[in-house]
């Protein structure tokens, strides 16, 4: 018996978004929470009651570091890792990602401040892995690809984590997550950490370009802003993609249309069991469109974890997906199993 569910390696900071939905530059009052894209996935899990942990960097005696600690605590995530000292206020800190919603034709706009993050000199010799994942066990490692590409620290950590993981039995989850300002020089260095999680891995998510730029797989052009034309390009994607990494049982990717700030069209797509699921595109109204894919991936994985269908997974995904993006906080915390089978049915009405 495994003791977590999911296990993921992070870089924790915090978020600040100004209220009522103004655009940063002209904000005075903002609301801050402790984030990361890869707690935001197993927030999910997390909330329904099943046990999952980050691997992270602290930085030592930080108010931020404890308002982190704080939070992860409060959403019922386990952390672990070394307090790294601060070296003066010129040194390491947690990074600030500073992001407004957006509303109607006025998109989001998000800025991001990472200068000296402590998260990107995480090293595999701080972490006992072979207790982590031997002794303790974890049925999933998470690995998002904003992660691995964050510095080649960070990188050689995914990789011994994903060696680990998987010697111990571990499934492993990619999200390719491809950042052009993560790999700009790095694109040799890069390619070849993320083929070898590729390799090892499970369950792969990404859009095309995702797939094309992170694996170097070629494929089809991108289906444009047409969704249907985004579905059928995906599907030749993976195609491809099959062929070089028949190790992955499971392929998966949201759908997005944009008509505004305030209503997209949201769909799904997965490749599972050898057949294509589907979770066809419609509208939601949003508050805040950050942490919809990472809601979307936490469902999948939750519904992966309980053994459903892979229907049943991809409409959990959607749904969490759709949860995460009605809270200022950018990840889904489902009160239960029945509230998010409420929003993919579409019953909107009271419960009492």
């Amino acid at each position: 018996m495994k003791r977590y569910a999911i296990i993921v390696p992070s870089s924790m900071g915090v978020r600040i978004t100004p209220k009522d939905r103004q655009p940063v530059h002209t904000s005075r009052e903002y609301y801050m929470q402790a984030t990361s894209a890869e707690t935001n996935v197993e927030t999910v899990s997390a909330s329904l009651g099943l046990p999952v942990k980050v691997l992270t960097n602290f930085v030592e005696g930080s108010p931020i570091a404890e308002f982190i600690k704080a939070d992860l605590r409060s959403r019922n995530i386990e952390y672990e890792g070394p307090e790294i000292p601060q070296g003066g206020p010129w040194g390491y800190r947690h990074q600030f990602n500073i992001a407004d919603c957006g509303f109607g034709l006025r998109g989001p706009r998000v800025h991001n401040d990472r200068a000296g993050e402590v998260g990107r000199i995480l090293d595999a010799s701080e972490f006992d892995l072979e207790r982590i994942f031997g002794q303790e066990g974890a049925e999933i490692l998470h690995i998002s690809g904003l992660i691995a590409a964050m510095s080649e620290k960070t990188g050689k950590f995914c990789l011994e984590l994903a060696r680990c993981a998987k010697k111990h039995g571990t499934k492993i989850s990619f999200d390719l997550n491809y950042r052009a300002s993560f790999w700009k020089s790095r694109e040799p260095e890069l390619s070849k950490i993320f083929r070898e999680i590729a390799s090892v891995s499970d369950i792969l998510i990404g859009n095309e370009e995702d797939f094309q730029l992170s694996l170097g797989v070629k494929g089809p052009e991108a289906g444009g802003r047409d969704i249907a034309a985004k579905m059928e390009s995906f599907k030749n994607m993976i195609i491809e993609v099959k062929k070089e990494f028949s190790n992955v049982s499971a392929f998966a990717t949201t759908l997005r249309e944009v008509v505004s700030a305030n209503e997209h069209l949201w769909g799904a797509i997965l490749l599972m069991e050898d057949k294509w699921h589907i979770a066809e595109p419609r509208s939601i109204q949003v508050l805040d469109r950050i942490g919809g894919g990472d809601g979307f991936v936490g469902g999948l994985l939750y519904g992966i974890l309980k053994g459903w269908s892979p229907e049943d997974c991809l409409h959990f995904g959607w749904a969490t997906g759709v949860l995460a993006t009605t809270s200022l906080n950018d990840y889904a915390q489902p009160a239960d199993e029945e509230q998010v089978w409420s929003i993919w049915s579409g019953n909107a009405r009271v419960k009492r």
